[in-house]
This record gives structure tokens, sequence and C-alpha cells, in this order.
């Protein structure tokens, strides 16, 4: 285990964001852990959001950007499963002391996590045009 969770920290780099002595645990998990791996999957979560467009929404593409806005977040907040699948795709890229810091207290770290991540979507909406093929 020990090669893994050395290639993980590794391969995800650097801390994103401010650490500092009056940072809170989750607050200093979030910024060495969940920033990296959310940037490390960006491409990923574009192509699994567009998957979901194209499972449940097809109509997204007519949306105005602000219902495409509004469509981002509630699709992450209200589809269980859906969340779930992202919650996953992170946490695979846990090490094993960092998935043991997140069971003390996963609803908050889960929802600073998706937080990140809808923000991250709303920021590349534009990606979410639709594709010809």
């Amino acid at each position: 285990m020990e090669n893994r969770d050395a290639f993980i920290s590794e391969f995800r780099g650097e801390t994103l964001g401010t650490v500092t002595n009056e940072s809170s645990t989750d607050e200093i998990f979030q910024n060495q852990v969940l920033r990296p791996i959310l940037k490390l999957q960006n491409d990923l979560f574009i192509d699994v959001f567009r998957n979901y467009i194209s499972k449940y929404k097809n109509d997204f593409y007519s949306y105005s950007v602000e219902k495409k806005l509004a469509y981002i977040e509630n699709s992450i907040q209200k589809d269980i499963k859906f969340r779930n699948s992202l919650k996953g795709i992170v946490i695979g890229l846990f090490t094993i002391h960092e998935y043991n810091e997140y069971i003390k207290n996963s609803s908050s770290l889960n929802k600073r996590m998706m937080n990140i991540l809808i923000e991250r979507l709303k920021n590349q909406v534009q990606l979410f045009e639709l594709q010809e093929e």
C-alpha cells in the first residue's frame, strides 16, 4: 500500500489554496487533498457530466446560461446516484491515511467536495455545448 499511496500523492500534485496555522482540519483536507484531485480529474468530470446530460436532459443545450448553471447544481445536489458516482471518482484517489481522515468527517467533507465540483463545472459551462458527431 505504501507504493500506491506514494504514487497517488505524487501524481496528484501540490496543495491548492492556502493552508495556515488557523486553517481548520476540513480546510486543510480540502486544499491538500480535494482540490488537487478535482483539478486532476477535471476532464473526466466534464465528460461524466456530458454523459449525464445526454442520458437525462438532452434539451439542456437549449437552456439559457442561468438555467444551465441551475441544472448543474441541482443534478449534483439532488441526484443521489450521480453524486455518489462523482464522490467515488474523488475518493478513489485518496491515500489510505486520507481515507481514514475522510471517514472521520465525511459529511462535511462531502459537502465541500460537491460544492467545489459544482463551482468547477459552472465555471466551465461553455464546454457543455451540443457536440456535432
